[in-house]
């Protein structure tokens, strides 16, 4: 084969370059530049016309080009560690569109919460990537060495649902305290008073607040908060099923379970049924995340959506943001000007709860045998 075969197909046409951009759009190189890396000191109506011309012309910028242009990889890291696939997968699918709006690129690691090497583990990574920021989730978010080693790399931080706002970082959260407040009192509206709580990974602080909510609306209504109807969970469908098995086989059983997040509340779905009872007929189940497991479900789960894609969201934005408004000096950094932002829950009413109705403790199945 002739060696000219190996080279560029003459019939195809070169791709774009930025000097053809700056030409057509009748700007200079340094113009199109800002307008890619989305720098700020562009007047809107330029801005508009040169990403009209570099759509026209097909023109892709080169990420190594831009890396070295401004000094930063456009790369976001997003670290977790984290039983529930849900939670993670809603962080990850904000996190994701949002950097692409910007002209970001997220990379997603798992770290395990208690190696023995995690400092060394969060260096090689950042070593190896060069992030621009880094997105840290429960439980991470609250581990000392995680931020320390992002602190001695000097590496940008956002905290998903800290344990507390921390000064040196910013953060966003939602108020899982009234939330789950807010689900106990629903519960207590129809009628329940023996309501049960699973509670959720013992390392995470999501875990405690969820039931410093429960609480908190028991003793509002004058219930006494009976230990029998706690038991403990992971946020995982296996430690659901187990704990609805706890609960449902006490002599007196709950006539509603709140589970700390929806994967646990969908085992106590499965429990109930393998024990013949109805839902809500016999029992009110309550989650937590509004996953879509939740509405998918027969019946589908009363729960709280959690604004894990908003969260994902405002955390790129506290990362990029800064750099956008400041024509790249800097980033999002550390320091003065931190910000917590706290975004709103809903609370989603479906099929799984229904007002208390007193009926046998016993199971359909128990009763038959």
């Amino acid at each position: 084969m002739d060696s000219k075969g190996l080279g560029q197909n003459p019939r195809m046409p070169k791709p774009a370059t930025i000097i053809d951009v700056a030409r057509e759009a009748g700007v200079s190189i340094k113009t199109v530049s800002r307008v890619v890396n989305r720098e700020a000191g562009v007047h809107a109506d330029t801005r508009e016309q040169v990403e009209q011309v570099m759509a026209r012309l097909h023109y892709r910028p080169k990420q190594s080009a831009r890396s070295l242009a401004g000094g930063r990889s456009f790369l976001i890291g997003l670290l977790y560690y984290d039983p529930s696939a849900a939670f993670v997968g809603g962080v990850q699918q904000g996190a994701t569109l949002r950097c692409r709006e910007a002209g970001y690129h997220l990379v997603v690691e798992s770290l395990h919460n208690d190696a023995p090497d995690l400092p060394m583990q969060v260096d090689r990574m950042v070593s190896a990537l060069r992030p621009d920021g880094m997105i840290l989730t429960p439980p991470l978010c609250d581990n000392p060495q995680v931020l320390q080693a992002l602190r001695d790399s000097q590496t940008p931080c956002v905290l998903i649902s800290p344990a507390a706002d921390n000064p040196a970082h910013p953060s966003v959260r939602m108020d899982d305290v009234h939330a789950a407040e807010e689900i106990t009192n629903l519960l207590i509206s129809l009628g329940h008073q023996r309501i049960a709580i699973i509670k959720g990974a013992r390392d995470q602080v999501a875990s405690k607040r969820r039931y410093q909510g429960y609480a908190a609306a028991l003793k509002a209504h004058g219930i006494a908060l009976d230990k029998d109807l706690v038991v403990q969970g992971d946020f995982t469908f296996p430690t659901g099923v187990e704990a609805a098995y706890q609960l449902l086989s006490r002599r007196q059983r709950p006539t509603a379970v709140f589970a700390s997040n929806d994967e646990m509340a969908l085992g106590v779905l499965v429990a109930a049924q393998r024990l013949g009872l109805e839902v809500p007929g016999d029992l009110s189940i309550a989650g937590f995340d509004d996953t879509p497991a939740a509405a998918r479900v027969w019946p589908p789960l009363t729960t709280v959506r959690q604004p894990m894609d908003e969260m994902a969201r405002a955390a790129v934005d506290l990362l990029v943001g800064t750099r956008a408004s400041d024509g790249g000096a800097k980033t999002a950094a550390a320091g003065a000007g931190t910000q917590h932002k706290v975004l709103k829950h809903e609370l989603i009413v479906r099929d799984s709860t229904a007002a208390s109705v007193d009926k046998p403790t016993r199971s359909r199945k128990a009763a038959s045998s």
